[in-house]
C-alpha cells in the first residue's frame, strides 16, 4: 500500500475521540364505518408491495426488519417504503415541477394516512394501518408525528435538482433531516420517547445518510437515461435523452483534495484526489458510528453519554423534564428496547469498511452488491448487544 493509503489507513483507525385531536376524530369515524378504512386484502397487499419495494431498492434495510418487534414491523416498513419512494423522485421525474408536484402528492398522502383515510396507495394504507394500531395499542397516547415525514419530504425537495454540498456540515444537516428522521419516527412506533435513544439513533443516522451519499455518487455520476414511460409519456421524445451527471461531494472536501467535479465526470475513479475526498467523507460517517459506541460504553459503565444530544431542542420534540432527567438505568433500559431499531450501525460499518479495504475507490463495484455476511454480522452484533 503507498504512503497515501496507510495515512487513510491510520487516519480511518483513529477517527473522532398524539395523535391530533383531528387524527383521533379520523380514526373514531373510521371505527364507526363513517370513512372506507381499507380492507384486509388492500391492507396485506400493501404489506406485500412495501416489502418487496425495500428488497429491491434497500436491501440492508430488508433484512434488518428481523430486528423489529412485530407490533411495529408494519410501520417499519411503511417509513422504509415512503423513504425509497419521495428519494427516487429526482431519479424517475423528467423535470423540477413534476418532482415538486410529486413531493405535493406525498405531503398529501402522509397527511390522509395518519388522518385514517388514505388514498388507493400500498404505502399509505399500510402506513394508515400502523398508525391506527399504534393508536389503539397505547390508548391514544402515542402518534406517528406527520412533522417528521415532512422534514423528509421538505429536505429530499431541497435537493431534487442535487444542489452541491457546500460542506461536510451541510451532508451532515441532510443526514440527520433524512436517515435519522427515519429512525426516530421508528422509534415513535414502539412507542419510544427516550432522549438517549434518539442520541443514539441521530449519530447512527448520520452516519448511514452519509455512506448513501457516498454509495450513491458513481449512480449521480454517470446516470442512466431516463426513459419515457406511461407516467410522462406526455413530454414526447425528450425524456430518454442523456442527462447530466453531478458529483455531491461536500465542495470544502473536494477544494482540500484538490478533486474537481470535471475531471471526475471525465475520468472516473483515476481523477485525482478523489479517494483522498471520499476517505475525508467516509471518516466522518465513521466517526458517528465510533461516537456511538463510546456513548454506549460510557452508559453501561455507569457514566454519562459524553456530550449533549445537538438536537434536543428541535421543535419537533417535546421532552418532558421527566424524560430529560432518567437515571442510567433507565437510559439503558431504554436503549434495550431500541437496540433492534439501531441495527443499521452495522451495515453502514460493514460498507464502510468494505470502502476500505477497496482503498476507498468509490466506483468498486463491488460496493453496489449485497453483503452476504450483513445476516450474520447483525445476528451475532444484536444478541451480543454490540453496534
Amino acid at each position: 500500500m503507498n504512503t497515501r493509503s496507510v495515512s487513510r489507513a491510520s487516519g480511518w483507525r483513529s477517527a473522532s475521540a398524539g395523535i391530533s385531536k383531528r387524527c383521533q376524530r379520523g380514526y373514531a369515524s373510521s371505527a364507526h364505518g363513517n370513512t372506507a378504512r381499507p380492507s384486509e386484502v388492500e391492507i396485506l397487499s400493501a404489506r406485500a408491495y412495501c416489502s418487496n419495494l425495500i428488497r429491491k431498492f434497500d436491501s440492508p434495510s430488508f433484512t434488518l426488519q428481523t430486528f423489529i418487534p412485530p407490533s411495529s414491523r408494519d410501520a417499519y416498513l411503511a417509513i422504509r417504503a415512503f423513504n425509497i419512494d419521495v428519494a427516487r423522485i429526482a431519479d424517475t421525474t423528467s423535470t423540477p415541477t413534476i418532482g415538486i408536484m410529486r413531493m405535493q402528492f406525498w405531503r398529501d398522502t402522509v397527511t390522509k394516512a395518519l388522518a385514517g383515510s388514505p388514498p388507493k396507495e400500498p404505502v399509505a394504507i399500510l402506513l394508515a394501518k400502523a398508525a391506527e394500531d399504534l393508536y389503539n395499542r397505547t390508548d391514544g397516547k402515542a402518534r406517528l408525528s406527520k412533522n417528521w415525514f415532512l422534514r423528509v419530504i421538505n429536505t429530499r425537495e431541497q435537493y431534487l435538482n442535487n444542489p452541491p454540498y457546500p460542506n461536510l456540515a451541510a451532508l451532515e444537516s441532510y443526514a440527520e433531516s433524512t436517515y435519522s428522521t427515519l429512525l426516530y419516527l421508528t422509534l415513535s412506533s414502539l412507542p419510544l420517547a427516550s432522549v438517549t435513544a434518539d442520541h443514539l439513533a441521530s449519530h447512527i443516522g448520520k452516519a448511514s445518510g452519509i455512506a448513501a451519499v457516498l454509495r450513491g455518487l458513481p449512480l449521480l455520476a454517470f446516470p442512466p437515461p431516463l426513459f419515457q414511460g406511461a407516467n410522462n409519456s406526455a413530454k414526447g421524445s425528450s425524456i430518454g435523452s442523456s442527462r447530466q451527471g453531478t458529483v455531491l461531494l461536500p465542495l470544502d472536501i473536494m477544494a482540500e483534495a484538490g478533486v474537481k467535479e470535471e475531471d471526475i465526470l471525465r475520468q472516473g475513479s483515476a481523477a485525482a484526489g478523489l479517494r483522498d475526498a471520499v476517505f475525508t467523507v467516509a471518516t466522518r460517517a465513521n466517526d458517528h458510528l465510533i461516537t456511538a459506541r463510546e456513548m454506549l460504553a460510557n452508559l453501561r459503565a455507569g457514566g454519562d453519554l459524553g456530550h449533549e444530544f445537538e438536537h434536543q431542542d428541535d421543535e419537533e420534540r417535546n421532552y418532558s423534564s421527566q424524560q430529560l432527567s432518567v437515571s442510567a438505568q433507565a437510559q439503558l433500559d431504554d436503549v434495550e428496547r431500541a437496540f433492534g431499531l439501531l441495527m443499521p450501525a452495522v451495515a453502514t460499518q460493514l460498507w464502510l469498511d468494505q470502502l476500505e479495504k477497496l482503498d476507498f475507490d468509490i466506483f468498486a463495484p463491488n460496493l453496489r452488491r449485497t453483503d452476504w455476511r450483513l445476516p450474520w454480522k447483525t445476528y451475532w452484533a444484536f444478541n451480543r448487544r454490540k453496534l
